[in-house]
């Protein structure tokens, strides 16, 4: 199985999302989604990250940005930067992830909140933008609402952020397949490696 731990604040993540599934579906490997809060592991064990966002080198940036519309344009997505609500607190949608999962729409809502974010640069941290992503997939609005306000909604995204650091992971997104942990879009020829190498063992 494919452990998949994600932020939705993350246009790399985004990249990554939509690709696991296209090779989980060739390899016919199950995924399991683990969203966390990225935010809660740069305050913990990564802060490089705002410093970087602090002092950025103007060449790496530059790349940076090329990069991502490189990978975007052979996914077939469509990625902006937001620069009005960049980085965005995620909080309520990476719970919102959590709580849809046991009724199957996780992939489906996380997909439109990446959307909603990446290519209309819309804030996800508001509940009207959450809400109409609701309406969009016929999910309950004040279901949701009050779903995402439940406590042990929140101490599993906790839980979740607090088992990647203790696995090793240090950002969004991360992946593991077993014990072997990748980071990145750019890795999944090597999770896909993994998968077979160990149905090989």
């Amino acid at each position: 199985m494919i452990e998949f731990f994600f932020d939705c604040s993350s246009p790399w993540t985004y990249l990554a999302f939509h690709n696991i599934q296209i090779l989980a579906a060739e390899l016919q490997e199950p995924i399991q989604w683990r969203p966390i809060l990225v935010g809660g592991i740069f305050n913990s064990i990564n802060p490089s990250v705002y410093a970087m966002r602090e002092n950025p080198v103007p060449a790496k940036q530059a790349y940076m940005l090329k990069d991502l519309q490189d990978w975007s344009r052979e996914a077939g997505l469509k990625i902006v930067m937001p620069p009005r609500i960049f980085p965005v607190n995620s909080v309520k949608a990476m719970r919102g992830c959590i709580w849809l999962a046991p009724q199957g729409k996780l992939p489906a809502f996380a997909a439109a909140v990446f959307e909603a974010y990446w290519a209309r640069e819309e804030d996800i941290s508001q509940d009207a933008v959450l809400l109409a992503i609701c309406q969009q997939l016929g999910i309950d609005g004040a279901a949701f609402l009050a779903g995402i306000g439940q406590a042990a909604i929140k101490e599993q995204l906790k839980a979740n952020t607090e088992e990647v650091i203790a696995r090793g992971g240090f950002g969004s997104p991360t992946i593991f397949v077993g014990d072997d942990m990748y980071f990145g879009n750019d890795r999944l020829s090597l999770v896909k490696q993994a998968i077979l190498h160990q149905r090989q063992g």
